[in-house]
């Protein structure tokens, strides 16, 4: 008698909320010196602006990131409002994410403003003063006392992070939120050759950087990204293996078995390698669900269901607190009775639950 796999019928996760962009990257265009003076210029150009690791969206849609069903969009700006700023904020970071075709290209350019300061407007400049001014009373340079348009955005809009967004996005600007987020954080964590210590300076329209030193030849360097795994375990019985990781600090939340990969390991080793060291299980048959990109910081989830060859749980009691089998029926009823929390919207772990499930959740 043949026994049921429970890897027979899933199919790949048909929706994402951080894997549905669908913009042209345009990557010929990253090293044209005049990309951002171009670009910004063109009449049906987009900047949106990103800061420590949030988006910015219009003043009011902050306090609705954790209500069911609303919609909330990026804050815009025209891309000719910014266009000189850049040149008198050095520290603004300009990113060319791309364009979306049409009767007239739309471009989008995203501005991480995280370490812009009013201070770097500069008040007044000495090369207005005559020759006899040096001479008569001295004056204190008339400070410039309005806030430009980069400056002032912390207040001018609201700010959230990914995972109050893109649930409740397009994906076109759930896409263009990831991918500024993503290349943003990177740019605020290396700020110095990793081979040489020399400063860095953004290049190819923010995608890469570039070493300073004339010694180091220079050196491009591009963003590292962290992959990790994450995997949904079913028995023969077509129970889910649900487990409270000791880092989560709301105590009913339940998820799936994750990890990252190690050096020189293969995506399905560190899927029944993590299942191993968290819960003592071990897994045969993998499939392939889908990825996204979780940048916090820079993590790459790539999903897939395995099938327990043991149902003997035993958590580490270090990353893994508890874990345990549930049925369906099980799971939607500690769902309701408070005893569980599932993952956030964001989560590409929410929709291997909802896969198995068969539905969504509340």
């Amino acid at each position: 008698m043949s026994v049921f796999s429970p890897l027979a019928l899933p199919q790949a996760l048909p929706f994402l909320p951080l894997a549905q962009g669908d913009i042209d990257y345009e990557v010929s265009r990253r090293d044209e010196p005049d990309l951002f003076d171009t670009a910004l210029l063109e009449p049906d150009t987009k900047v949106i602006l990103v800061k420590d690791g949030m988006v910015a969206v219009p003043r009011g849609q902050g306090a609705i990131a954790d209500y069911a069903n609303v919609h909330m969009r990026l804050a815009q700006l025209p891309g000719a409002y910014v266009a000189a700023e850049l040149h008198t904020h050095p520290t603004a970071l300009a990113i060319f994410l791309g364009s979306y075709g049409g009767k007239r290209d739309e471009h989008v350019v995203a501005v991480d403003v995280s370490r812009v300061k009013a201070a770097e407007t500069v008040a007044a400049s000495s090369e207005h003063m005559g020759a006899d001014d040096a001479f008569g009373e001295q004056h204190e340079p008339e400070a410039k006392t309005s806030k430009s348009l980069l400056e002032s955005a912390a207040e001018r809009f609201d700010w959230v992070d990914l995972r109050g967004f893109a649930p409740h996005a397009s994906a076109r600007e759930a896409g263009q939120a990831t991918t500024a987020i993503s290349l943003g954080v990177w740019h605020a964590r290396q700020r110095h050759c990793p081979t040489c210590g020399a400063p860095t300076e953004p290049a190819l329209g923010g995608w890469a950087q570039r070493c300073a030193s004339e010694a180091d030849g220079k050196r491009l360097l591009f963003p590292r990204v962290e992959p990790a795994v994450i995997t949904a375990i079913v028995d023969h019985e077509d129970r889910l293996l649900l487990q409270h990781n000791s880092a989560w600090r709301n105590t009913g939340l339940y998820s799936v078995s994750a990890g990252f990969v190690e050096a020189g390991e293969n995506l399905e080793h560190a899927c029944r390698r993590e299942a191993k060291e968290e819960v003592g299980i071990d897994i045969g048959e993998l499939k392939y669900l889908g990825s996204q990109p979780w940048p916090f910081p820079a993590s790459l989830m790539m999903a897939f269901k395995g099938v327990a060859n043991t149902t003997d749980v035993r958590v580490d009691g270090d990353e893994t607190l508890q874990a345990r089998w549930v049925t369906r029926d099980e799971y939607m009823n500690e769902l309701v009775a408070g005893r569980m929390e599932a993952p956030g919207k964001a989560t590409i772990a929410r929709y291997m639950i909802e896969e198995w499930l068969g539905h969504d959740l509340p």
